[in-house]
């Protein structure tokens, strides 16, 4: 019959009704009938620690034999907990966390009362286990899966990794016998805990117990030392292993999880990469047909085994795995993705964009409705299966208890929740992908490794100019010196880069600048493993490459931005300075979680965000996507986040702190100032206080370096900003932080000591970027009365000139070349010109006084009249023009220089609007 035929027979007849009813789970009835007695006796509801203790203590009185044998007690505690959670998630359609937790509850609770109970009996026979410092050896029973993510199923096994601190021996007892080394103290402690837990007896289990996930599997010791533990990761440790120890958690003894940060720093660097990390996709596949291969081997004459929920495509090890190849590539960069539960990490990995906001919905739906499935099998007959049943009654009942009205509607949704996963997990891990070798034909990994020939063979392909640079590698020791995968996913990546220059999708400058890009990072062979699993960054990548020369540059010093071009939203998106503040907040909080939060990882982690906010800027910009002005707006803007987010962070960890926020502010000149930062731009600040403190100089002063030194400072993940604090009153000569009532009579020309007109012409580009909010209103104050100062016309256009004349010194034209910038006619005759329109016109017309940019600038001093009809717009348009030169110049790194004659209509315009205001 068939499936179509099956869930008609069942909606058509009466007797599915009767028999869903009639059937429940033959374990609970088993129960039933043997703890009729004790049932009443013990709390209801989900159980948690502290009704698993009451319920305990009650079992222990009802039978006193359990006092000296506590698996007796917990194996009935054990047949309590299903009986609760059957009842909550069948008939009270609990959610699924009850039932996880309880059993997790249950889990930690056994393991506890095994520890202490095996620990006392051993230290009564041998003695204390001690290190050499004379302390206690420490003792911890790692829970690994889902024990570890708190996520147990009713009849699940537990994953153990029992590990102790440190060698020793005992002390002995008081008669001096029984000494033993502290491993076989841990080791005979290890078979007793399972034997209260894990036999099998008239009262059933507590729970089997799995130490196949310890170091060198079934074949190493049952326990091992923290120092064995962190060589073995760090020379054996296989890729798989990383999935493992993501959910690893210290479960037990309850008394230890205060210890257990030296276990946690050896696992996480282990787990977590500090690079983005894609050789796990193959780790993974590799992983997951191995399973599928079991599976299929076990259902082989048995097709009722087919159906298994857990393993077969599309059921929850998919699920698990989806979610978990996206948190090890991606968690060593952001430690908000180390959560171990599932559904947890779904959350964090699209609030990360990681997936979609979709995808995790549908995962999460597929996955709750997966393990509730999991566990109605599982109550049928307390068996750990995950295999769907086959008689027509379990079907009924199981369709019943979830709320389903037949079981055809069950299966419906059954399947169609495993096409949801199946089809996610395909699309981010797929199979080994086949692509089209460079004689035409399909090419694996094997066909793809063979050396020399085949290197030969993919270079024939590309154009004459790239075929004499890929040349250079037919000879190339670093290349044959490659692990075989690594060659593969290299050949891989040149047949698919040479189709796409066939094809017309790339040009030359493109694959010869991903050449010298990809050449030193061979070794890191997580960036080959990358570019061949996505194919949307690798053809983004080389139309970047293909742009100019910057981004190739910029790639060499930063590699693992390449990353960001895998963002579905990266060509719609701009830079959002609250998101990127609050999501490095939250990296900061999950690094203090984990106590990682040391002065060098945070250092790390803003470099990070700020080289891929910089990318994606320059991705968008490479595009065409943003205008010259938006890309300043947002690289400024970035600046600004950057600037707020170490202030608060450096001032966090400065030990003369006095205050829970300093009392000082950020002031911005030069392009910083007006808004204008391109790629690599330093910063012109100026550093301001307002604090009655009798010591707050020295503490600022203090902290200012403190602060230079985090932005300025060379990590392995490179620096952020060249900072510049010429501009403070009386330049270098001066203080670095200045109080701001001194630096209001500095700049009003008050005293002796005074502002020189330049540095008020620098005051038209000044504004306040980040700090004390108090200290807004006072330096808005300064700035506005510097600018609405009355001045002689005469003497201001002297002054102005005259520092034209020097500018123009230090930069000589080149016979027959205009330079956009410093030329007669360029760009700083338009900023010049501004900031005497500014100085000048402010106090009339206050709407000058606003920091909006040269452009608006020039057009409001058109509409009030400062210069003739038309003038400012044609000079606006000129400075855009040559902005826009000077930019691409930059990106191409080229001298910003053209011909005399191909900018005569700028150059026009720019000295028109010279002559006008300066002559």
């Amino acid at each position: 019959m068939t499936r179509a035929e099956r869930c008609e027979a069942f909606v058509m007849t009466n007797a599915v009704q009767k028999m869903s009813k009639a059937v429940y789970s033959r374990f609970r009835q088993r129960l039933d009938r043997r703890y009729a007695d004790l049932w009443p006796l013990l709390p209801r509801g989900a159980p948690d620690f502290a009704s698993l203790h009451v319920a305990y203590q009650r079992v222990c009185a009802q039978y006193p034999q359990a006092l000296a044998d506590p698996g007796l007690a917990l194996r009935i505690l054990r047949q309590w907990v299903v009986v609760q959670l059957m009842d909550l998630d069948c008939n009270q359609q609990a959610p699924l966390e009850t039932v996880t937790s309880g059993m997790t509850h249950l889990a930690e609770f056994a393991l506890d009362i095994a520890c202490n109970h095996v620990l006392a009996e051993l230290d009564q026979r041998h003695g204390v286990p001690t290190l050499p410092s004379g302390a206690r050896a420490a003792f911890w029973v790692v829970g690994m899966g889902k024990l570890g993510a708190r996520e147990l199923n009713v009849s699940s096994d537990i994953d153990l990794i029992y590990v102790y601190d440190e060698d020793g021996e005992t002390t002995g007892t008081p008669d001096e016998r029984g000494r033993i080394s502290c491993r076989e103290y841990f080791s005979r402690a290890v078979k007793m805990i399972y034997s209260l837990i894990g036999e099998n007896t008239e009262h059933g289990f507590v729970f089997r117990v799995d130490l196949a996930l310890r170091p060198n599997g079934n074949s190493g010791p049952s326990v091992v030392s923290l120092a064995a533990l962190e060589e073995y990761l760090l020379v054996q440790g296989l890729e798989w292993e990383r999935f493992a120890w993501l959910k690893s958690r210290v479960v037990a003894p309850r008394d230890s999880l205060g210890s257990a940060r030296a276990l946690q720093q050896v696992v996480l660097p282990f787990v977590f990469r500090k690079y983005l990390d894609y050789n796990v996709f193959d780790a993974l596949r590799t992983l997951h047909r191995q399973i599928r291969d079991h599976a299929f081997k076990r259902s082989a004459g048995h097709p009722e085994r087919a159906n298994d929920i857990k393993l077969s495509r599309g059921g929850i090890r998919e699920i698990e795995f989806t979610v978990q190849l996206l948190q090890v590539v991606r968690g060593g960069q952001f430690p908000e993705l180390r959560t171990r539960s599932t559904l947890d990490a779904l959350r964090r990995l699209a609030k990360a964009g990681l997936v979609t906001a979709s995808t995790a919905q549908h995962l999460a739906a597929a996955y709750v409705f997966f393990r509730r499935v999991e566990h109605r099998i599982q109550y049928l007959d307390d068996l750990q299966t995950h295999v769907l049943p086959t008689r027509d009654d379990d079907l009924a009942w199981m369709a019943e208890t979830l709320g389903f009205e037949d079981t055809c509607s069950f299966l419906k949704a059954l399947d169609a929740h495993r096409e949801v996963a199946a089809q996610e997990f395909d699309d981010l891990l797929g199979g080994m992908r086949t692509s089209t070798g460079c004689n035409g034909k399909a090419c694996d990994k094997q066909t793809s490794t063979h050396g020399h020939s085949e290197l030969e063979s993919c270079i024939a392909n590309f154009s004459p100019a790239v075929q004499e640079r890929l040349q250079l590698w037919a000879d190339d020791p670093n290349i044959h010196a490659l692990r075989e995968d690594s060659r593969g996913r290299l050949m891989r990546l040149l047949q698919r880069t040479a189709l796409w220059q066939q094809e017309g999708r790339v040009n030359d400058a493109a694959i010869l600048r991903m050449a010298d890009w990809i050449e030193p990072l061979l070794r890191r062979e997580s960036y080959l493993a990358m570019l061949l699993e996505r194919p949307a960054v690798h053809e983004r990548l080389l139309r970047l490459l293909g742009a100019a020369r910057w981004p190739a540059r910029y790639l060499m010093q930063h590699p693992g931005v390449i990353d960001e071009l895998a963002g579905g939203d990266v060509m719609t998106t701009r830079f959002q300075a609250s998101e990127f503040e609050a999501e490095l907040q939250s990296r900061w909080e999950s690094l203090k979680r984990t106590g990682e939060d040391d002065e060098e990882n945070l250092l790390n982690l803003l470099r990070r965000a700020h080289h891929a906010e910089l990318f994606r800027t320059l991705a968008r910009d490479v595009e065409g996507v943003l205008t010259i002005e938006q890309v300043a707006d947002d690289l400024s803007a970035l600046a600004d986040a950057v600037l707020r987010i170490a202030m608060r962070w450096c001032w966090a960890r400065f030990k003369a702190r006095h205050l829970e926020e300093p009392q000082l502010a950020i002031i911005g000149y030069g392009k910083l100032g007006g808004k204008e930062l391109g790629y690599g731009s330093d910063l012109d600040i100026v550093f301001v206080y307002q604090d009655a403190h009798e010591q707050a100089p020295e503490i600022y002063a203090g902290f200012v370096r403190k602060l230079i030194h985090w932005l300025t400072v060379k990590t392995h993940e490179g620096d952020l900003y060249e900072i510049d604090t010429a501009l403070r009153p009386n330049g270098n000569a001066g203080l670095l932080v200045t109080p701001i009532e001194a630096y209001a009579n500095y700049q009003q020309q008050r005293g002796s000591n005074t502002a020189w007109t330049w540095e008020h012409q620098a005051m038209t580009r000044a504004r306040f970027v980040v700090g004390w909010p108090a200290l807004q209103a006072p330096f808005d104050a300064v700035r506005r009365a510097v600018i609405t100062s009355p001045r002689q016309a005469q003497d201001l256009k002297a002054e102005i000139v005259a520092m034209r004349d020097r500018v123009r010194q230090s930069h000589p034209e080149k016979p027959g070349r205009f330079d956009v910038k410093h030329s007669p006619g360029g760009m700083v005759d338009v900023e010049f010109v501004v900031q005497f329109l500014v100085l000048m016109h402010s106090a009339a017309h206050p709407h000058l006084a606003d920091n909006v940019g040269n452009i608006a600038l020039l057009l409001r001093a058109e509409g009030g009249g400062w210069l003739a009809p038309g003038m400012g717009e044609e000079a606006a348009n000129a400075y855009r023009h040559l902005r826009t030169l000077q930019h691409q110049a930059r990106l191409n790194e080229e001298p910003s220089t053209v011909t005399d004659a191909d900018l005569q209509t700028e150059k026009r315009a720019v000295l028109a609007l010279w002559r006008h205001c300066l002559q």
